[in-house]
């Protein structure tokens, strides 16, 4: 056996070895949080699901977790932040949207002004029940299936009124649904949507502390980002008024 082959054999033998054993102690330290969390030690608890994050862990079930400890622990801005992750992994949970719901009751700041885009907010209660790569299958599929009965109207020469029916209706189940991909991608990943997490913070009209203030927010209000300096965002909220944020004061989802 040549010198690079037995390297390449020890690597293999390492990496399968490795694996498994760092999956097991992602998973015992998630489960030792979640029994301080069962004895309601919510800051031993916290302190074990951050580690776990900060080493790229992620799941629906740890962002709920952080969720639930960041609220007990009086941090309902960061509590509604984890939550919101949360929501992105799984949004069928009904326990995180009901403790989001919760949550959210607890915002001082409510934002009034100018409405809120209508095709934005139709294009988002369309999206809301799914995650992206729910819709990603479900275009997949429908793509295929809308390929196999193509190919057996070509190859087998049959048809009629009911497969070309079939065939159109496809087409626009098609088109609607990765249209909806495509928008469910560009709120998820390709915008940067942040939240508040201060108990308050001011929005100014530029970078810095030495412009006007365009109004006070509290915890749990989102936002889009624009763009950015070494200390401020410039955010855009959704009933579409926009400043200045300190980076300090928020977090990205």
């Amino acid at each position: 056996m040549s010198k690079l082959l037995k390297i390449l054999v020890v690597l293999t033998i390492v990496t399968a070895a490795c694996g498994p054993v760092s999956a097991a102690v992602k998973d015992s330290i998630f489960a030792a949080a979640n029994d301080s969390y069962q004895n309601k030690d919510y800051e031993a608890a916290l302190e074990s699901y951050l580690k776990l994050s900060e080493n790229g862990y992620e799941s629906a079930p740890l962002f709920y977790n952080m969720g639930n400890c960041f609220f007990k622990t009086g941090r309902p801005g960061y509590a509604i932040l984890y939550y919101l992750k949360a929501q992105t992994l799984d949004p069928f949970d009904e326990d995180i949207a009901n403790n989001l719901t919760f949550a959210r009751q607890f915002m001082p700041t409510r934002l009034e002004g100018v409405q809120i885009n209508p095709v934005s907010t139709f294009m988002g209660t369309l999206t809301e029940p799914f995650s992206l790569n729910n819709l990603a299958w479900i275009s997949s599929g429908l793509f295929i299936l809308f390929l196999i009965c193509l190919s057996w109207k070509i190859y087998s020469g049959g048809g009629g009124l009911a497969i070309k029916v079939i065939l159109y209706s496809l087409l626009v189940l098609v088109i609607i649904s990765s249209g909806l991909t495509t928008y469910e991608y560009r709120t998820d990943y390709k915008v940067k949507k942040g939240v508040i997490v201060a108990d308050e913070t001011r929005i100014y009209s530029g970078p810095g502390e030495d412009n006007d203030v365009e109004f006070v927010g509290g915890f749990g209000l989102e936002f889009e980002v624009e763009s950015e300096t070494p200390d401020y965002y410039l955010v855009l909220f959704e009933n579409k008024r926009k400043g200045w944020i300190l980076k300090s004061d928020v977090e990205l989802i």
